[in-house]
């Protein structure tokens, strides 16, 4: 007789994944929709970006993955400053 096994189709670190919500995921959206209401302005969208930053600034680095794109930019600043000596 067929013995049907069952399958864990997400690993236990993805699944963590989407049961914990990103911080900050409101601040990112509130991003999208200034640039959306501003043409993709970015300068008019400065005060949400800022937003953005400081609840990334609250959070260990790789816990909101919508900071992952500030966290490299942080990473890269350093890496330049410490060529240029």
């Amino acid at each position: 007789m067929y013995k049907r096994q069952s399958k864990n189709y997400f690993s236990h670190f993805s699944f963590l994944d989407m049961l914990q919500k990103d911080p900050c995921q409101k601040q990112a959206c509130e991003i999208q929709k200034c640039l959306q209401a501003n043409n993709y302005m970015e300068s008019k969208c400065q005060a949400v970006i800022q937003e953005l930053r400081k609840c990334c600034a609250r959070y260990p680095k790789g816990r909101s993955p919508v900071c992952s794109g500030f966290e490299k930019e942080e990473e890269e600043k350093l890496t330049l400053k410490s060529t240029s000596k």
